[in-house]
């Protein structure tokens, strides 16, 4: 975010190219996420989600899943097609699963439970996150939608 002592056309742009493969590998995660039946969701988090990409900004994903332990041993991550996993790193409610693409793209997989996105009472880590930027990619049951609304209040 830019400073209020800052005008925002002095800030470093992403180039057209970044911004283009930000939005493939979002729409390459999404269409992998619809066609798997036990994912229930996935949410764009982040400063993509809040449209303040910086030219060294990431793509971060939360993907919510009824089988954890389907991706576990990470041998579906040839599937999504985003690059080399580079750690695999818990935190909390959610396993993250770093990927680099080949221009040096870093995108971030959080996978979690359904859990994750409960709304009685929301989980404080899970508010952080989702009102530091949210947009549901894949969202069959509003329940992202849900929790983008509960943590507005």
């Amino acid at each position: 975010m830019p400073r209020p002592d800052q005008p925002t056309h002095d800030l470093p742009s992403v180039t057209p190219e970044r911004t283009a493969e930000m939005a493939g590998v979002v729409e390459r995660v999404t269409r992998w996420a619809e066609e798997r039946a036990d994912v229930v969701g996935l949410l764009l988090v982040g400063s993509y989600a809040r449209g303040a990409t910086r030219p060294d900004s990431d793509v971060d994903l939360v993907l919510l899943t009824t089988d954890e332990d389907r991706y576990a041993d990470n041998a579906w991550t040839g599937d999504v097609g985003i690059g080399e996993l580079t750690r695999v790193q818990p935190w909390g409610a959610v396993t993250e699963r770093r990927f680099v693409t080949a221009s040096g793209l870093e995108v971030e997989i959080n996978i979690g439970s359904p859990d994750w996105a409960r709304l009685d009472p929301v989980d404080p880590g899970t508010r952080e996150v989702v009102s530091d930027g949210a947009r549901p990619l894949y969202d069959p049951t509003a329940t992202l939608a849900a929790l983008i609304d509960a943590c507005r209040t």
